[in-house]
């Protein structure tokens, strides 16, 4: 087993405890000796995990440490990865594509090497995307007005091709492989709808707050979607 796995199967051990775990069940659980525990124990204290106890007596993980260079597994830096990929590969949103590149090279600027080794040779893989649509050059401006709670001016077109005029509140956008869907209330109909941002011609962004907080207006659309 890799050290950084190691480690980080040690710290997952102990986070499982609330009482002190002696030394030798430990070992057993890890399938390493004694004297290499011993090792982990003192490496993880220098790394500034607050592990109390002493030989003899066991180990006591207290709460709060995190250990961001050894947090991940391989599985989960494969899903990292491809996740980051496809944000990347497979959205017309530049200032989003930018950031997960951005977010995979920090993550990896803190990684122990074996395990970037395993973020640079994952063989998980994006295919190609379609060329985007026009209403796709909004998703900052739309994302941008989730985070501000903020309304934004739309002008749609239905599947039909029938125009309307919306003042909408914008709290979720749901990336499906071929479309993106914002989730907003809409002020016309005085209800929640769903708009395909391929089917915006035009987007205007305002200073205008929505009268409610966009937790509330989430919590309440899930329960919408139970009937």
């Amino acid at each position: 087993m890799a050290r950084a796995r190691r480690l980080l199967d040690l710290i997952e051990i102990l986070r499982r405890h609330r009482y002190p775990v002696t030394g030798a069940a430990l070992a057993e659980q890890l399938c390493i000796s004694l004297r290499t525990l011993y090792r982990d124990i003192a490496l993880l204290q220098e790394q500034g995990a607050d592990i109390e106890g002493e030989p003899g007596l066991g180990y006591v993980l207290r709460p709060g440490f995190m250990l961001p260079p050894l947090m991940f597994s391989e599985e989960e830096i494969e899903a990292l990865v491809l996740g980051s990929r496809w944000v990347a590969d497979r959205t017309a949103d530049e200032r989003l594509s930018a950031a997960a590149r951005n977010a995979v090279a920090k993550i990896a600027a803190v990684l122990p090497a074996d395990l970037r080794d395993t973020l640079d040779a994952t063989a998980l893989m994006v295919g190609p995307r379609a060329a985007p649509t026009a209403g796709e050059t909004g998703l900052p401006h739309i994302r941008q007005a989730i985070r501000d709670e903020r309304k934004i001016i739309i002008a749609y077109q239905d599947a039909e091709g029938t125009p309307s005029s919306r003042v909408v509140w914008p709290f979720a956008v749901a990336f499906f492989e071929h479309v993106r869907i914002i989730c907003a209330w809409c002020e016309l109909r005085k209800d929640y709808r769903h708009f395909r941002v391929d089917r915006i011609v035009t987007l205007t962004s305002t200073d205008q707050r929505y009268p409610r907080r966009r937790h509330a207006l989430m919590k309440e659309w899930r329960e919408t979607l139970k009937y």
